[in-house]
């Protein structure tokens, strides 16, 4: 999972949202269109709602089609068609007149190449003011957020940004055994150095309370990967740029459930009513939340709720890059350098 704060001014009903939605649907490619994508209904169902509300939460998904054209039957159909002008005119093709020959050889193989879907839940949370895309891509998620920021007038969202680095928290729970409040460390972890070498160590269904991993940690190489479990409820992988991966809802969360319940609304209403307490308390073991271009929006969800204990000692946050305005008149902002997707194919839930 990737999390935004959406700032407080943008203020709109689940009715407008679906309007917004309608606008841009999932429509499959053409015979020469290279890549689609839009929202389809949630719920799976024909001709349903964009947007569902459940619990007060709203859920999106979004859906991305796209032509897999492999790149060497690409250059084989450019080769032959350079091949037959220089048969017919005695001359090689210029630069200029290979890059169209590569144009036309692109729009002769698309209808007959196979097509790739892939999609992603969007939750929004209105209460929190929190954009929770279900992805480990940077690429991906910046993709979804800015057809949002372009489809809703006025939407304004920021990547979290925390006091305290995510890598410095897990450096430090590691060498001093200290997990935060309400978290556990588990069997996983990355380690990788700094250098050049960019040496990596990973621990696997391995203890990590152990002087190696100590010794690993002194001689500069730092966590990018840290499994954990917050209250015995949710496990999840903590990575270096603030994602969640490789969610899991442990058997405590499924008490007074019946076996066969389950469905849409059941799947919802578990995973956000455990992830809008585990985030808030993700963020607080991370120092809190560091100022951004909408920052006030956690301002004002604090002001909000009762009143927690004072923040952790906090590292110099990450420098924040100018907002951007989008074509819809919204805002995105967020750190200066997107995290290195490492794992793109990984999903929390």
């Amino acid at each position: 999972m990737i999390v935004y704060r959406i700032a407080p001014q943008w203020q709109v009903e689940l009715t407008q949202v679906e309007e917004a939605l309608a606008k841009a649907p999932f429509m499959e490619c053409g015979a020469t269109q290279e890549k689609s994508l839009g929202w389809v209904p949630p719920r799976g169902e024909p001709h349903g709602p964009l947007a569902e509300s459940v619990g007060g939460q709203w859920i999106l998904r979004f859906m991305v089609e796209s032509k897999v054209l492999p790149g060497s039957v690409l250059a084989r159909k450019v080769k032959e068609k350079a091949e037959r002008i220089e048969q017919e005119t005695g001359r090689k093709p210029g630069k200029k007149e290979s890059k169209e020959l590569k144009d036309e050889a692109k729009l002769d193989l698309l209808p007959m190449a196979f097509t790739k879907q892939g999609s992603m839940w969007v939750w929004i949370d209105t209460a929190s003011r929190l954009l929770v895309l279900d992805t480990s891509s940077q690429g991906r998620a910046d993709e979804v957020v800015t057809l949002l920021v372009e489809s809703l007038p006025g939407l304004s969202v920021s990547l979290i940004n925390t006091q305290t680095s995510p890598q410095a928290a897990m450096s430090h729970w590691l060498k001093e055994q200290e997990p935060p409040v309400g978290f556990t460390v588990d069997r996983e972890c990355e380690l990788k150095s700094a250098n050049e070498e960019k040496a990596v160590v990973r621990y696997a269904r391995h203890p990590l309370d152990i002087e190696e991993v100590r010794a690993h940690i002194d001689a500069g190489k730092l966590p990018t990967k840290l499994a954990l479990t917050w209250d015995d409820r949710v496990s999840f992988m903590l990575t270096e740029g603030l994602q969640i991966k490789k969610v899991s809802f442990l058997d405590t969360v499924f008490e007074g459930t019946k076996a066969d319940d389950g469905g849409f609304d059941t799947d919802v209403a578990i995973a956000t009513g455990e992830l809008v307490k585990l985030i808030p308390d993700l963020i607080e073991a991370l120092g809190g939340e560091a100022e951004s271009g909408v920052a006030s929006a956690a301002d004002a969800v604090a002001a909000a709720a009762p009143a927690t204990a004072a923040p952790r000692a906090a590292a110099p946050s990450a420098p924040i890059a100018p907002a951007r305005k989008s074509a819809g008149g919204g805002v995105v902002t967020g750190p200066r350098e997107a995290p290195v997707d490492t794992d793109p194919g990984a999903a929390p839930f």
